[in-house]
């Protein structure tokens, strides 16, 4: 797996001009919330692809292999084959972008999803909260790279952030991705405890300079979690990236995103900020859990005209 983003050194003079303004992000995302919604087939054609940037996540304290094992399968076929049949897309080979795991379950997760190249996620470096000492944030990382895991969602040091300790973030980012050879690394800084839309920036820059291939806006676990205002900051910061390196960062929005309209509102963000060339899983994730069943339920409305009911659409 090439990495998408080998990293620069440390360069501070690229956040000195990095100024957020409020108001101007806030019109930005209102336009995109007003404007008219995609409708028939145009809707249904852009939810399938949805599904398929989803990364299907079950991060709880009661999961247990069977109900990881549930989960591969829907992930295998996230939608039921009456309905694709019915769109015309039944060759399609649709299945969802990644499994994201714990990192006792990665094993699960990698058996139960061998040969059907869907990655396998992992949460790692003290997932939440990161207050786990540094040297076993690293061993997590190695550990689940170990058993299989081909994408490592590490958490970033908060307090770096807070007290614009830029250097310090830089040297952990830079940590984790080495720990994470040549699996894929994805960088939560987690916006919702960031204070300001600058820190959400800076924060962003930093991880890409220190090899992040994704920059991901939450855990889902924090009081705030994705939002288009915090999601526009962080795509721009990709975008400032590609043309000050030339390299291509993934973005991925977590927490909070349950609805088909909330997955296509974020579509049609990451199309007219990033281009058609972020429009794949290997560009675009989503972090999900209860996302898939509402588009699920959405494309059957598309074929059948009426809703039904969300037992008939389950991810175990």
């Amino acid at each position: 797996m090439d990495l998408l983003n080998p990293g620069t050194g440390f360069r501070p003079e690229w956040l000195e001009d990095l100024h957020v303004n409020q108001s101007a992000v806030e019109r930005r995302v209102a336009t995109l919330k007003n404007r008219r919604s995609l409708k028939k087939e145009w809707q249904a054609a852009w939810l399938l692809k949805a599904i398929s940037c989803i990364d299907l996540t079950t991060l709880s304290g009661d999961d247990t292999p069977g109900k990881v094992r549930r989960l591969c399968g829907k992930a295998r076929n996230p939608v039921r084959a009456d309905i694709l049949e019915d769109l015309g897309v039944a060759d399609m080979a649709l299945t969802t972008g990644a499994v994201c795991v714990y990192h006792s379950m990665v094993k699960t997760a990698v058996d139960a999803l061998a040969g059907t190249g869907i990655p396998v996620a992992a949460v790692s470096t003290g997932f939440p909260a990161c207050m786990s000492p540094m040297e076993l944030r690293l061993k997590e990382i190695e550990a689940s790279v170990a058993d299989g895991a081909t994408e490592i969602d590490i958490v970033i040091t908060r307090a770096y952030v807070l007290t614009g300790n830029w250097q310090a973030l830089y040297d952990e980012v830079l940590a984790y991705r080495k720990a994470c050879g040549k699996a894929h690394m994805k960088a939560i800084i987690s916006t919702g405890q960031l204070a300001t839309l600058n820190n959400v920036a800076m924060a962003s820059m930093v991880c890409m300079m220190a090899g992040s291939d994704f920059i991901k806006t939450s855990t889902g676990m924090e009081a705030v979690n994705a939002t288009l205002e915090v999601s526009l900051v962080m795509i721009r910061m990709i975008r400032r990236y590609h043309e000050l390196t030339g390299y291509k960062v993934g973005f991925k929005p977590a927490g909070g995103i349950s609805t088909a309209k909330d997955s296509l509102n974020y579509l049609v963000l990451i199309k007219e900020e990033l281009g058609h060339d972020w429009l794949n899983p290997e560009m675009f994730r989503f972090g999900a859990s209860s996302l898939l069943g509402d588009i699920e339920r959405q494309l059957e409305h598309h074929v059948t005209g009426s809703y039904s009911a969300a037992h008939r659409h389950p991810l175990g």
